[in-house]
């Protein structure tokens, strides 16, 4: 176990921001972990699990308890003739284990190729890309109650996914931490090919594989997105928003052009990359702060940037869509205190 006070979160969230936590322990197993769940002291203290901080924006220092899984592992949990189940660390790089995947030729998550990030927090966000989101090949997820210690195995239904949404985000259910998330892999799969770009690059291959469509994945994620360990940022900072039929009918004879997908409950959801640009922001910048000239949906920070200026310029993003065409852009990234 790993215990270390007033340590650098600077390797531990994408935006490459200077704080600190006033606490930092990372575990290696479950014993670990339970140890710290029932240590007094810790118990008191404000605390935050995290995984690779691909999806975080810490305003400023932490005053309590930064926790981190150092549990890894990848194994056949079962298979049929159609199907291989994965048990997999929270620690494991997500990324690393869609290459996994692909490379035994099982699908299912290829789509979600070069995202950031590690297993547990993938299966907390409910990660999405290309038209597919992880929890449709999440079997189960095994995860502790951070306030007795007790161990729960989820089933995908119980775990309540929806657009970057689960269980384990919600205020008003008991905290868990993810241990090991069970993926269900398919070994002859179909694919989503129906997303833009990603149809277009595939149309002409003779033989489709989850290797092929990775590559492809992955290509078309560096023409739009910058590498985290280049330019810090989050990937995309908004989700996109869903807007009622009314709405959207009004929002199409103003722009007729506008890109949009059919959505849950006759919800039409739009794309935030679009409503940004469309404000003429794509590529500005104040400071160190900025929107990426290649896709205006990601903040990136060109230097020394802090949380709260990052937070003050996506404020100002959310006003001018908000001001010219009424729609509310909620934050995908969690700001944390």
């Amino acid at each position: 176990m790993k215990i270390e006070q007033y340590y650098s979160l600077e390797k531990h969230n994408t935006f490459r921001l200077q704080v600190s936590t006033r606490w930092f322990m990372e575990y290696e197993s479950t014993d670990e972990l339970q140890r710290i769940l029932h240590d007094e002291y810790f118990r008191e203290l404000r605390s935050l699990h995290i995984g690779a901080g691909s999806n975080l924006l810490f305003l400023h220092d932490f005053d309590g308890v930064i926790l981190h899984s150092a549990i890894k592992g990848i194994e056949l949990a079962g298979e049929t003739d159609e199907a291989a189940l994965l048990r997999v660390g929270a620690a494991e790089t997500w990324d690393g284990v869609v290459a996994y995947a692909a490379g035994k030729g099982w699908g299912g998550i290829e789509n979600l190729s070069g995202i950031p990030g590690e297993t547990g927090a993938a299966a907390v966000q409910n990660i999405g890309a290309y038209g597919a989101e992880i929890k449709d090949a999440i079997e189960t997820v095994e995860a502790y109650n951070q306030h007795t210690g007790e161990k729960r195995i989820f089933t995908r239904e119980a775990c309540l996914y929806g657009y970057r949404y689960s269980i384990f985000k919600s205020e008003a259910h008991e905290p868990y931490i993810i241990t090991h998330v069970v993926l269900r892999l398919a070994k002859h799969p179909s694919f989503k090919l129906d997303y833009g770009d990603l149809k277009t690059q595939l149309a002409a291959c003779p033989l489709l594989t989850p290797a092929k469509v990775r590559e492809v994945v992955i290509r078309l994620r560096r023409q739009k997105l910058p590498d985290p360990s280049e330019l810090g940022n989050a990937g995309s900072f908004f989700m996109n928003p869903l807007v009622s039929p009314s709405h959207f009918a009004q929002l199409k004879r103003d722009c007729p052009d506008m890109p949009s997908y059919p959505a849950k409950d006759g919800m039409t959801k739009l794309s935030a990359g679009w409503l940004i640009e469309q404000c003429g922001l794509k590529g500005t910048r104040d400071g160190d702060v900025g929107t990426y000239p290649l896709q205006a949906l990601v903040i990136v920070n060109y230097g020394r940037a802090t949380g709260d200026g990052i937070a003050r310029f996506a404020e100002r993003v959310r006003e001018q869509v908000r001001a010219r065409f009424g729609v509310e852009l909620t934050p995908e990234v969690m700001y944390v205190e």
